[in-house]
């Protein structure tokens, strides 16, 4: 004859329970994770050396591109790091940053300089290459986009 004790049955119940609610949580965490996986990097590339960093930066973003035609690119100037925005700006080989930049404006990356900058230096925002946003600040608008959309943040 087998015995069930009813504290034995309710436990093992309670076990059945917890297990498949972690289960649960988890298929749910997984699906979670499956679907920002569909979703393209976010980065934020950002300049205030000059025009040396800057072409660093394109080459840099031109290699991303091309490992990841997806990823969401941002690229934010403040400091010396506006200079290559700026119209008949040439990079340290003689080249002209203005098709570089529109090369890549043209594959969706986003070029933002720090209006603190243009009034310091007392630049004509009218001077930027067209495919350039004026931000109010470039720090606030690095930090913004790290904290508030998720953007991975490199320095080149």
């Amino acid at each position: 004859m087998v015995c069930w004790r009813v504290d034995a049955v309710e436990e093992y119940s309670m076990k059945q329970v917890i297990q498949s609610a972690l289960l649960a949580i988890s298929l749910a965490f997984g699906f979670g994770a499956a679907a920002q996986a569909d979703e393209p990097i976010k980065v934020v590339y950002h300049l205030s050396d000059g025009v040396e960093q800057a072409a660093r930066a394109m080459q840099n973003i031109k290699n991303h591109l091309a490992a990841d035609p997806t990823a969401k690119i941002v690229v934010v100037g403040h400091g010396k790091g506006i200079d290559f925005m700026l119209q008949d700006a040439s990079t340290p080989k003689g080249g002209k940053f203005e098709g570089l930049v529109s090369g890549l404006a043209s594959q969706n990356v986003e070029f933002r300089a720090c209006n603190n900058t243009l009034v310091g230096r007392k630049i004509d925002p009218s001077d930027l290459l067209l495919e350039t946003k004026v931000v109010p600040s470039g720090v606030a608008e690095v930090a913004r986009l790290q904290a508030k959309e998720g953007y991975v943040y490199l320095r080149p």
